[in-house]
C-alpha cells in the first residue's frame, strides 16, 4: 500500500449564508492551520458542521480529500485557485489512491489513529464527482 502524506489540517465554524434563495448554515469553508490540531473523538478542535443531520458524528468526523482530486477538479473548472479545505475536508492528503483505501483501514498521522469509516456522501454543494473516503479517529490503538 503506497503511504499518503499529509498535507494540510483543516478547520473552518459554521456560517449563515444564502443559497438557493434560503438561508442555510454551512461549515464547507475550511483554511489550513500552520500546525498540529487536536483530534477528538467527534472533530478537530476549530471544526463545527452546520447540518448535524448530515455531517459529524463518530462515523463522520474527518473527512478526507487528495491532492490529485482538487488537481482533476482545478482542471476540470478551469480554476487556479483550488487549495486545500476548498472542499470542505479537514485533511489534505497526496497519495492513496481510492482503489488503495479500504473502509476498516487504520491510519496514523502524528499521535492519531484514524480508521475509514465510509465513503463521503456526494452533497449539492460541491462539484459532484468521485469521493474520497471519510476517516474517523479510531477507538482504540494499534500496537
Amino acid at each position: 500500500m503506497t503511504l499518503a502524506r499529509l498535507v494540510s489540517v483543516n478547520v473552518g465554524l459554521p456560517e449563515e449564508v444564502r443559497w438557493r434563495e434560503e438561508t442555510v448554515r454551512t461549515g464547507i469553508w475550511k483554511r489550513p492551520v500552520g500546525g498540529a490540531a487536536m483530534v477528538r473523538r467527534l472533530d478537530i478542535d476549530g471544526v463545527g458542521q452546520g447540518d448535524l443531520a448530515g455531517h459529524g458524528g463518530e462515523q463522520r468526523a474527518v473527512l478526507v480529500y487528495r491532492t490529485q482530486a482538487l488537481d482533476h477538479w482545478a482542471e476540470h473548472l478551469a480554476r487556479d485557485d483550488l487549495e486545500p479545505g476548498c472542499f470542505g475536508e479537514n485533511l489534505t492528503v497526496d497519495g492513496l489512491s481510492d482503489a488503495e483505501v479500504r473502509i476498516g483501514d487504520r491510519h496514523r498521522i502524528g499521535e492519531a489513529e484514524f480508521e475509514v469509516t465510509q465513503r463521503r456522501l456526494r452533497r449539492s454543494v460541491r462539484p459532484r464527482g468521485r469521493a474520497d473516503r471519510l476517516w474517523t479517529p479510531a477507538s482504540r490503538r494499534r500496537s
